[in-house]
């Protein structure tokens, strides 16, 4: 009987030592060292992001392949112009959002959320603009045009904004 208990103690002190080694090998996995944690969070904001001169390289070249794509008349240019034009300036800079958060905290609650909602109202009435000029430049646009644009433009979501399909 004493070999049997022992061997059931054995066994439940094992498996004890194997659960709480685990809990704290997560817990330790998840805490940053000491000192680091800017650095961290820093690297984790980055974690898959483009700098601002990639993005914007990046976009340009989208667009000259689209206008290769649609194959625009001389007539559709100036819709094109006001278009393309439309979606310049959306991006921030880091230290455009650095500057922003560093103005956020000197403010109280209801500064801050007067704040954010002048904010919100501005990237509104960007996008209405941008719609408007989406729609012009579709209605300048042939049907076969319009099916190639179609194809290019779909979005699909990605959490804090929509990312062009890659085709």
């Amino acid at each position: 009987m004493k070999s049997l208990s022992q061997s059931f103690n054995h066994r439940v002190l094992a498996l004890t030592m194997l659960v709480a080694g685990g809990a704290l090998s997560v817990s330790a996995y998840a805490l940053p060292e000491a000192g680091t944690a800017k650095t961290d969070c820093a690297a984790m904001h980055k974690h898959g992001h483009k700098n601002h001169a990639e993005r914007m390289e990046q976009r340009a070249k989208h667009l000259a392949a689209l206008k290769t794509k649609l194959n625009l008349t001389a007539q559709q240019e100036a819709a094109w112009d006001a278009f393309t034009a439309s979606r310049q300036g959306q991006m921030r800079t880091m230290g455009d959002r650095q500057a922003m958060r560093a103005e956020m905290a000197s403010m109280s609650t209801p500064q801050r959320v007067d704040k954010m909602l002048e904010r919100a109202e501005v990237r509104r009435a960007k996008m209405i603009e941008r719609a408007q000029a989406t729609k012009a430049f579709y209605a300048q646009l042939t049907p076969a045009q319009q099916a190639v644009f179609d194809a290019e433009a779909k979005f699909k979501g990605h959490g804090h904004g929509a990312h062009p399909q890659k085709s």
